[in-house]
């Protein structure tokens, strides 16, 4: 594994030396098109701690961390026929990615087997690269189901999609684990140049495969060694069961988008079953003036309209999440992130975010606030 590492890390590098590209196309081997994706990205966090030390002994100084978050390369292939095919692998967290084949039995319908990102979270589903805010929401890292191996069948219609999925393990040893299936449904009523509304409904049940899980999240900060809400470890655990609901509205060069997840785990009789929920709400604007994309019940970014001044965003969010059920005190937690982003040129973002944290977990109230930046390289 770390000779895989380096060499992957010397592909990206090398990467770095080439012009700027979406993706780059560089040969055709046995009908297939193979093209190789890339991305790199480097944070820094800085606290203003209230009672915990949010990121502990960090190397980087008492109140700040830096570190090269992500390193990221992917190569696809197109074709041969109807089949696709990806092998990822992150150099930086020595962990796979999406490493899949797809046949396309036709424009709107496909049968994917391998590891790939399970159909439950609108946020997850989203390229990383283009996420709104540096640290995802606390519902899609407490709730979300990322990459498992798995086979997933997805069909859409004009304005809808649906899509099933079984799942097992995740392909990195050591990760997550555990079998179950999902599936998620989208409805755009109303999907053209400038505008949408999307709405979606998402489910996935699995086994907990252990004796005990445990549900915690950081204060929406990656770089953060403690979560200011945290169950505990929930012993005696059998299955855990997660909802959720999603919408989007766009309406030229402003976005609205909101998630809700509610997820149960079910324990042996003695225990109890557990219970939580999170959601978030948040607002994007182009002050440039582009707009979204959309496809396959996924919005997607676009690139500057002016590539040499590049594209500004501003953005609010209102995140929230509740922990606490019966005996399980694991807390709550409440913030507020506001942020800018720039897109420069097609392959480079630059973005600066400012947390406000609220939590209460056993009768003891913590409210740090973060500020957050974060470079990122992609081709």
């Amino acid at each position: 594994m770390n000779l895989s590492r380096k060499l992957l890390t010397v592909a990206l590098l090398g990467a770095l030396s080439t012009p700027a590209f979406a993706e780059i196309t560089f040969d055709v081997i046995g009908g297939s098109e193979v093209s190789l994706e890339g991305l790199m990205q480097a944070d820094a966090n800085w606290f203003d701690n209230d009672v915990a030390d949010l990121n502990g002994n960090g190397i980087n100084g008492d109140d700040s961390e830096f570190e090269m978050r992500r390193a990221e390369i992917v190569v696809k292939g197109k074709g041969p026929g109807m089949f696709n095919w990806v092998v990822g692998y992150d150099a930086k967290a020595d962990k796979y990615l999406d490493n899949n084949i797809q046949y396309r039995f036709s424009g709107v319908t496909s049968l994917t087997a391998g590891q790939y990102k399970q159909p439950n979270s609108l946020e997850e589903l989203s390229s990383t690269k283009n996420n709104d805010f540096i640290s995802k929401a606390m519902v899609t890292n407490t709730f979300g189901v990322a990459r498992r191996l798995g086979v997933q069948l997805a069909t859409a219609g004009d304005t809808w999609t649906l899509t099933g999925s079984v799942f097992g393990r995740e392909l990195t040893r050591n990760l997550a684990h555990g079998s179950g299936y999902g599936g998620r449904f989208t409805w755009a009523p109303v999907n053209e140049t400038g505008k949408l509304v999307h709405l979606g409904l998402s489910a996935v049940d699995y086994d907990t495969d252990a004796d005990a899980i445990r549900l915690r999240t950081r204060p929406q900060a990656d770089l953060a060694t403690v979560r200011l809400v945290d169950t505990g470890n929930l012993v005696a655990s059998d299955r855990q069961r997660t909802l959720g609901l999603e919408g989007i509205w766009v309406e030229g060069p402003v976005k609205v988008q909101a998630e809700y997840m509610q997820s149960t785990v079910d324990r042996y009789a003695a225990a109890g079953d557990f219970s939580g929920d999170s959601w978030y709400v948040s607002g994007l604007w182009n002050v440039t003036g582009e707009t979204w994309g959309y496809k396959n019940g996924v919005i997607t970014t676009a690139i500057p309209d002016a590539p040499a001044s590049g594209m500004w965003q501003l953005g609010l969010r209102y995140d929230t999440i509740d922990l606490d059920d019966g005996s399980v005190l694991g807390g709550q937690m409440d913030s507020w992130t506001a942020g800018v982003n720039w897109y420069w040129r097609s392959n480079f973002k630059f973005a600066l975010n400012y947390v406000a944290v609220d939590s209460q977990r056993r009768g003891i109230s913590d409210d740090p606030n973060i500020v957050e930046a974060r470079a990122s390289f992609f081709w």
